[in-house]
């Protein structure tokens, strides 16, 4: 029986959309902010589902609690794939959400729309204290847009653009996100594991 998880992120707008995406299943949500004294995990990892059981592992560890984490990726056909899973820091490892959209935004310069696609891959890993995981994933297929549009989400939702809704993910409200998008997918599949009020886990 699941009574209580953790949220393995700092990342206030990221912990928001996750609480919001779990938080109506009666389980307990803490998140890291709770636990001051545990270390930052070094997201060192090759793939975003390294990241993620990495994280979900350590922090689960630490605490003692179940532990959900999750890492996402931008792959851009135009660029070969990045920035993939250095999405976070493409520009840096101080960079603003906005310093790493420009710098997209520059490299695509005179790319024509056509071959401009994009997706978003998600990992969510769910990590009980012994080190046993499991890993969902999500996916949403966009275009990265010339200019910047819409001033709600993070990251680079300013210019990822869903060609189905003809909007970016930053003019959408928090409820159409968490509806399509790739966390929203990933962590479906969690609601569903967490719903049945068990984890099925694989070593």
């Amino acid at each position: 029986m699941i009574r209580e998880l953790v949220l393995a992120t700092r990342n206030r707008h990221k912990g928001e959309e996750l609480a919001a995406l779990l938080g109506d299943l009666g389980i307990g949500i803490r998140t890291l902010d709770e636990f001051p004294e545990m270390p930052e995990v070094i997201e060192d990892g090759e793939t975003c589902e390294a990241n993620a059981i990495k994280k979900a592992r350590a922090v689960s560890k630490a605490t003692g609690l179940m532990a959900v984490a999750d890492d996402t990726g931008l792959e851009v056909d135009a660029l070969g794939g990045r920035p993939g899973v250095y999405a976070a820091r493409y520009a840096g490892e101080q960079a603003t959400y906005e310093d790493n959209w420009r710098k997209l935004l520059q490299e695509l310069s005179g790319v024509p729309r056509n071959r401009r696609t994009a997706r978003f891959m998600t990992v969510a890993a769910m990590a009980l204290p012994s080190g046993e995981v499991q890993v969902t994933t999500g996916q949403l297929e966009g275009v990265i847009s010339e200019e910047p549009a819409g001033a709600r989400g993070f990251g680079y939702d300013p210019v990822f653009f869903v060609p189905e809704l003809g909007k970016t993910l930053a003019e959408l409200s928090a409820e159409e996100k968490n509806r399509i998008s790739h966390r929203a997918k990933a962590f479906a599949q969690v609601r569903e594991i967490l719903g049945k009020h068990r984890v099925h886990v694989e070593r």
